[in-house]
């Protein structure tokens, strides 16, 4: 529903409040009372001050109109643009929850108003698609969404690796074509003889449409009366545990119960095990290198990353050899004769090489798997060869049930989508007692 059209069946609706107090006036053939008095004077200023509104909104849009028109006479390609300050920044006057509490709470014409235009922006800046929402919910503003990937990016190691996409509108799965049976070449036995002529099977990958939400219970006192706009605070806390969980889902989401279904979880996938009651890191080191080998032979193609806990990668840069030197040397220093290369000191994402491949640690790499509910996983991948569609966040405020308490709901969610199995020779999984909780 466009703006205009929302803001005519308000003026529409306030017409019959009006209509319905004069003609009982004028049936009862007497004044009215101070009460009614009261709301005939409050009904007249909403309809006076609606027809304001959608007097200025038709002005623009007949100005747009207009300036299309000479545009298109002079055959101007529209390059020429006007930046119109975002409604919503970092350290403005406008507070986006602030904004969403009180058009649903109070109905406030103006916040509704930013909102909308707000929503515009963010679908010009970034050609995404807002008219599915339903009613309350909005694109957040365009330097939340840029905060929410930022944050994002901490808690989702293995999820900003995969290749990315944005989910289409209006899908509950995302199916991909795949070949399971190829076509054949052979010699020709003799000049004139039937060449070799097999019919390629094909099949489908399909990875459900998942939806990811959380919300938080605010007092309208904060949003209100707060000094700072809490949008920040707010949105922080939910981004965190939005990129945690999207993440832990595409690493070892079960495929049911409303799951994605994660590496660790699909078929098919190169399993190397190493079994030892006496882990060693050379032994773990040998066993990445099989891994390599069964993507390159596999996929007919090199893997691209490898994936680990922070604690085994705490164990490769703990491991020295026999006279005490470390076998994964810091890059500052040199890498002569070196197991592998470290970068860089982080909890999370990339740190530094092995197998000439570059090495993320991902806290959400579970460590409880195995007989001994202790072990870990390493996964050797050829990233680009999982996709994960996401979709653009919402936001909601909502007030049912929380008036009593002058509280309201904040409510973000999102919907994303999984393929990882599409080619699961992509990706080697090592697994087995060598990976229980190593000592240092």
């Amino acid at each position: 529903m466009s703006r205009i059209t929302a803001l005519a069946e308000k003026r529409a609706a306030v017409q019959v409040e009006i209509d319905a107090l004069s003609t009982s006036i004028e049936t009862e053939a007497r004044a009215f009372s101070a009460d009614e008095q009261s709301k005939f004077d409050e009904f007249i200023t909403d309809a006076r001050g609606l027809d304001a509104e959608i007097s200025r909104i038709e002005e623009a849009e007949a100005s747009r109109a207009a300036a299309d028109a000479v545009s298109a006479r002079y055959g101007l390609t529209g390059n020429a643009q006007v930046k119109e300050p975002q409604v919503y920044r970092a350290g403005g006057a406008n507070s986006y929850f602030r904004d969403l509490a009180a058009a649903s709470v109070r109905n406030d014409r103006d916040a509704a108003d930013r909102l909308f235009r707000n929503d515009k922006m963010v679908a010009e800046s970034r050609a995404i698609n807002t008219t599915d929402t339903s009613g309350g919910d909005f694109v957040p503003p365009v330097y939340l969404v840029e905060k929410w990937v930022a944050l994002a990016r901490a808690g989702r190691i293995v999820a900003n690796e995969v290749t990315s996409q944005i989910l289409p509108s209006g899908t509950d799965s995302i199916n991909l074509p795949k070949i399971t049976g190829g076509a054949t070449v052979a010699p020709q036995a003799t000049n004139g003889a039937a060449i070799s002529n097999t019919d390629i099977v094909t099949g489908t990958v399909t990875g459900p449409v998942v939806t990811l939400s959380g919300g938080q219970l605010v007092s309208l006192q904060l949003l209100e009366q707060s000094p700072i706009n809490m949008d920040e605070v707010l949105l922080q806390d939910l981004a965190a545990d939005y990129a945690s969980k999207l993440d832990r889902a595409v690493l070892f989401g079960t495929g049911t119960s409303g799951q994605m279904k994660g590496l660790l979880v699909i078929s098919g996938t190169n399993s190397v095990t190493y079994t030892t009651a006496s882990p060693t890191i050379a032994g773990i080191y040998s066993k990445t290198a099989d891994a390599v080998q069964q993507v390159h032979t596999g996929r007919f193609l090199p893997p691209t990353h490898i994936f680990m806990h922070p604690r085994r990668w705490a164990a490769f840069i703990a491991a020295s050899d026999s006279t005490g030197r470390p076998l994964v040397v810091p890059s500052s220093v040199g890498r002569f004769n070196a197991m592998g290369g470290l970068d860089a000191v982080a909890a999370e994402g990339y740190v530094g090489e092995l197998q000439g491949l570059p090495v993320y640690v991902d806290a959400n790499i579970p460590t409880n798997l195995g007989a001994g509910t202790n072990e870990d996983r390493i996964i050797v991948a050829r990233a680009a060869d999982a996709f994960l569609y996401e979709g653009t966040s919402r936001a909601e405020v909502l007030p049912q049930t929380y008036g009593a308490n002058l509280q309201v709901l904040v409510r973000m969610y999102n919907y994303a989508a999984f393929i990882g199995d599409r080619l699961p020779a992509s990706f080697s999984i090592i697994g087995g007692t060598g990976l229980v909780t190593p000592t240092f």
